[in-house]
């Protein structure tokens, strides 16, 4: 009895109310991928020019095999800690911290990074906004926003998904409308920018840009930190991630097609920093473009809904975990009696993200580091031991072709890391700062957390 008295209450349970589409719609959202045409695209052009269509295929693939590896893990794995509870569990606790200790980062700075951003596309609109105030705003109203029911939060980023996929249509209709240009070119004879004209796209600048375009359709395994919201995941989970990667690809490879065959001027495209907004402008006038941008702000913070939605389960996992000690575990693990939501972990979640709102954005861009870089690789090596082991035996999804996903990633991440470490200006920081991550979590792992005993990575049963 008195045993009884003293252990604490097992923490209140995520409510399982989402189906595959729910998932979807949360998914693509993380994914967000107006964003990436209209933010990460332009840097592919201006390294790559034309090549960006090998670059994007070859990201392509690189992100088939990767979200393979992510369906796997995922149906085995359907749990709201996402990546570290699949290392946990077939590498150890230490890796599962590891990766835990990464994610963090990964997962807390997007809010504020996004935020941020959202000035410079809002300042073609309205000239002079303030961008930290409008930054604070724009985290503030999307943590209220992701403390509803997480069907309610399905639907909203449903809607905001779909003004984000008709601002993507407009740029591949008046792309393809009006084109100039055939699109063998582009595969035959891919050109990219030097010294004010266009030259034969070479094999390095196809590389760069594909280690950039990896980035740009990242998001599909966002769907794992919903797995204890949604019914069956284990059998429905790996169809949410293939087909979040399969939009994705298709909502960022057309608009890249139609803005190449339409330009008039195919160089002054390449190198323009907002080569889509222009192309609207001069194909749909000042008016279509100006709904456009709306568009892709309201991508952008769909996107801030989305992460802090996933953000926040991903701290109910660690909290129920107990990786922070008490009173954190116990707050972080508190779930709403009528919203079914982590209400004080989203929060917390949107709190920090405020709050870093007040960094600057180059800051925020160095301590986010190249985390990425480490999650994939970990879930890869985590495949191969759980496939070695048979701890991921009981997976209802099983990756084709085994073990060529895992290897192809691992590949593309070496060139990944590669590529980066040449950087010195954004590459090496980030580089060194996931080295830093590593490093400081596996010290907490190594002298706070296993000073109190085991650490017991829970799986909660479908």
């Amino acid at each position: 009895m008195l045993n009884d008295q003293l252990s604490p209450e097992p923490p209140s349970r995520l409510v399982r109310s989402l189906g595959v589409m729910g998932v979807l719609f949360l998914t693509l959202s993380v994914a967000t991928p107006a964003s990436s045409v209209f933010v990460i695209i332009p840097g592919m052009l201006q390294v790559a020019g034309t090549g960006a269509i090998w670059a994007m295929l070859l990201a392509g693939l690189v992100c088939v095999a990767t979200a393979f590896v992510y369906a796997e893990l995922s149906s085995a794995y359907p749990v709201a800690g996402g990546e570290y509870v699949m290392v946990a569990h077939t590498l150890g606790p230490l890796s599962g911290f590891v990766m835990l200790g990464v994610n963090v980062f990964n997962n807390l700075l997007f809010p504020p990074v996004a935020g941020l951003g959202v000035s410079a596309v809002l300042a073609t609109l309205v000239p002079g906004l303030p961008q930290i105030p409008v930054a604070v705003a724009i985290v503030g109203a999307s943590t209220l926003i992701a403390l509803l029911q997480i069907r309610v939060n399905a639907w909203v980023t449903g809607l905001f998904l779909l003004v984000e996929v008709l601002a993507l249509a407009a740029v591949v209709w008046l792309g393809f409308s009006d084109a100039v240009r055939p699109f063998g070119d582009f595969l035959l004879h891919p050109v990219m920018p030097d010294l004010g004209a266009l030259v034969p796209a070479s094999p390095a600048s196809i590389g760069l840009a594909t280690s950039i375009a990896i980035f740009a359709l990242n998001g599909y395994g966002a769907a794992v930190y919903f797995g204890e919201e949604m019914h069956e995941p284990s059998k429905l989970i790996a169809r949410a991630i293939m087909w979040a990667l399969g939009f994705t690809l298709l909502f960022e490879v057309l608009p890249l097609i139609a803005g190449l065959m339409s330009a008039p001027d195919l160089h002054a495209f390449v190198t323009a920093d907002d080569p889509f907004g222009i192309l609207v402008t001069l194909r749909g006038g000042a008016t279509l473009s100006a709904w456009v941008s709306i568009g892709v702000v309201i991508a952008i913070i769909n996107a801030v809904i989305a992460c802090i939605l996933a953000c926040a389960r991903f701290f109910y996992g660690t909290a129920r975990d107990g990786s922070w000690g008490r009173p954190i575990d116990r707050w972080m693990t508190a779930i709403h009696p009528r919203l079914g939501s982590p209400w004080v972990g989203t929060l917390l979640v949107g709190g920090i993200g405020m709050a870093c709102c007040f960094l600057p954005l180059q800051l925020l861009l160095v301590l986010s580091g190249t985390g990425l870089v480490a999650i994939y690789a970990g879930i890869c090596f985590a495949a191969i031991s759980g496939r070695r082991s048979g701890k991921t035996a009981h997976a209802h999804y099983r990756m084709p072709w085994y073990p060529v996903a895992p290897i192809v990633t691992l590949i593309a991440l070496a060139y990944v890391i590669w590529t980066s470490w040449l950087d010195l200006e954004e590459g090496r920081p980030g580089l060194i700062m996931t080295g830093v991550q590593i490093l400081g979590s596996a010290a907490y792992y190594w002298f706070v957390l296993r000073r109190r005993g085991a650490w017991d990575v829970q799986i909660p049963a479908d």
